[in-house]
């Protein structure tokens, strides 16, 4: 058994990045990240929409609000010192009638409690000078918001921690963890021996976690975010990002238009239920992951909360014509025939035994094992604060 000093599962963007900060601060700690695809990023880190979230949405205090403000600096920094295109193009978040007003008032005032003072409350008139094509009453401008590919943050975080010395390796799926002083980590392939365990594992976090912690508190629900792009004629339509009021009970932001940093723009996302953890498809199912996700308690108790809205996003997951209704009540001007089919993503949401939708980043810690249970948007944002954490309670076994 070759040993280590931090074995962290999971070549995502917070693994990465936690395994980066770990060697920023540490040169001499022998850190492996296992990884049970052949790639980095190959889930939700490589399937994300690309915007860097000013942290407008997030409840003053949480640590999505905490991370995501720290994070967001540290990573145009990053961005700027390794040459990682991206743009600050900033983003409009409109109410389309008077019912969504008192919402917007309320998500302006979180902002400029989380410290964003530079956002506005813009007028309908307004609104056409930063986008012409939307429509609104009313309108908050939030400059901050920019966009970036996280495939490419990724690979350099990856880069950078190889060459301070860290090891990655694929196809390696985690198959057990053996708690103690000296833990044994196992895969199919090899085993070997750590002083500390992190799990970064997204989708299937909540099995590591009871594999190596017997956390069994949460369960993570898999969510498909589907997209449309708009063909190459229409792009004129969205200079920028143009999102709906969101549904404060929901933790989902709505569907909404994303100029890309390849110059595309995707509109979407819906979250439809997927019944396979890593379905990118209507068509992938998978009977145990199915049988995890309704037989868990908390998860019924969502279904008899929210399964209207449930039923709506699967709707307009077959019904393109559903999907372009709900883009129409931002930018009224977009037809069926105006969008192509985009790309998918699987959001890793968790959800508790009281049927509760958890809506702030979750980091366990017990003994010398770290659990990531919940990290969904703006986790690609927050990464490298969210790594500052992670790294700091591992190199308390180490002072």
């Amino acid at each position: 058994m070759k040993p280590y000093d931090v074995i962290i599962a999971g070549a995502g963007i917070v693994g990465l990045a936690a395994g980066l900060k770990l060697l920023d601060k540490n040169p001499q700690l022998k850190v492996l990240i296992l990884e049970k695809e052949d790639s980095i990023s190959k889930h939700q880190s490589g399937h994300n929409s690309g915007v860097i979230h000013s942290g407008i949405y997030y409840k003053p205090g949480s640590l999505k609000a905490l991370n995501c403000r720290k994070g967001y600096t540290e990573l145009i920094e990053f961005c700027k010192k390794e040459n990682v295109p991206f743009n600050i193009c900033g983003k409009v978040i409109v109410a389309a009638d008077g019912k969504e007003l008192e919402l917007l008032e309320n998500l302006y005032k979180r902002g400029i409690e989380n410290g964003l003072t530079d956002i506005k409350k813009i007028s309908q008139e307004e609104l056409k000078e930063i986008e012409p094509h939307a429509y609104g009453i009313k309108a908050v401008h939030v400059p901050y918001t920019g966009i970036v590919d996280f495939k490419v943050v990724c690979k350099r975080y990856a880069e950078l921690f190889k060459e301070k010395g860290g090891e990655i390796n694929f196809n390696e799926k985690v198959s057990e963890v053996k708690s103690g002083v000296k833990l044994e980590v196992s895969t199919r392939e090899s085993s070997f021996t750590s002083k500390t365990f992190v799990n970064c594992c997204g989708l299937y976090s909540d099995e590591i976690a009871k594999m190596s912690s017997g956390y069994s508190m949460i369960r993570i629900v898999p969510f498909r975010g589907e997209y449309y792009k708009l063909k190459e004629e229409k792009k004129y339509l969205v200079n920028s990002l143009i999102y709906p009021v969101p549904n404060p009970q929901f933790p989902f932001l709505g569907v909404h238009f994303t100029r890309m940093i390849d110059g595309g723009v995707e509109a979407g996302p819906n979250a439809v239920l997927a019944f396979k953890k890593e379905g990118y498809n209507k068509t992938s199912f998978s009977i145990p992951d199915t049988l995890k996700t309704f037989s868990w308690r908390g998860f019924q108790k969502v279904m008899s909360k929210y399964y209207k809205i449930g039923f709506g996003e699967f709707y307009r997951s077959f019904s393109k014509k559903a999907f372009v209704k709900a883009l129409q009540k931002l930018l009224p001007e977009i037809r069926e025939e105006d969008l192509e089919k985009g790309g998918a993503g699987v959001r890793a949401q968790a959800v508790d035994r009281q049927g509760n939708l958890i809506d702030d980043f979750v980091i366990d810690k017990k003994d010398n094992i770290i659990n990531v249970l919940n990290a969904p948007s703006p986790a690609a944002t927050s990464s490298l604060s969210i790594g500052d954490t992670i790294s700091a309670e591992i190199l308390k076994f180490f002072n």
